[in-house]
């Protein structure tokens, strides 16, 4: 058995890779990820074309930086995740704040809410999207078809405690979007997670 503090493997050796300036660890890096990143920052800044550009970014960082991940911090898509919504936080501020300098309408306090707004809805669709597929089919019954955990049960097959079990331990994980960042991320990569 693993060490319970060693990394997934998978993660350990596309950092090597990268590191080693292999192009077709970035392809595979971006075979995978490429969906969340730019469903993360189409979710943050609402633009297609933006959330375009950030996901240059995301895969030039981790190009150009493979140093900057540690998979004994956290897991590889969690690191990309938040290198992800630390840039299109940091580009939203930065447009908001921009077009308030020439005159736009609102204040400060309603742009920090607006990112603040973003931000949240963008931890929640992660985690969402992260969360094992019985929690999410679940959750996704419950919220999108107004299930109740008796239809639930039974359009799992699924005994009605089990039900609950899973929108409860769903629904605690989706609370955690209004929190800060996890424990053990380096500050540089969760500052705006």
């Amino acid at each position: 058995m693993a060490k319970k503090d060693a990394p997934p493997r998978w993660d350990r050796r596309m950092q090597q890779r990268l590191a080693r300036g292999e192009a077709a660890a970035l392809g595979e890096c971006y075979d995978r990820f490429a969906s969340l990143v730019h469903g993360l920052a189409h979710r943050v800044l609402g633009d297609e074309e933006a959330a375009d550009g950030i996901t240059r970014e995301v895969f030039v960082h981790v190009w150009e930086h493979p140093e900057s991940y540690d998979p004994k911090q956290v897991p590889l898509r969690s690191w990309i995740a938040m290198l992800t919504h630390r840039l299109a936080v940091q580009r939203l501020h930065a447009a908001g704040t921009a077009a308030l300098a020439q005159g736009g309408q609102g204040t400060p306090e309603d742009l920090e809410r607006r990112v603040r707004q973003a931000s949240i809805a963008a931890r929640a669709d992660f985690i969402v999207t992260s969360m094992p597929v019985p929690l999410r089919a679940a959750l996704e019954r419950a919220y999108f078809q107004r299930r109740d955990y008796r239809q639930t049960a039974v359009d799992l097959d699924i005994e009605e405690e089990e039900a609950r079990r899973r929108l409860r331990l769903g629904l605690q994980l989706l609370s955690t979007a209004h929190e800060a960042a996890p424990s053990g991320v380096p500050p540089e990569a969760g500052e705006a997670w």
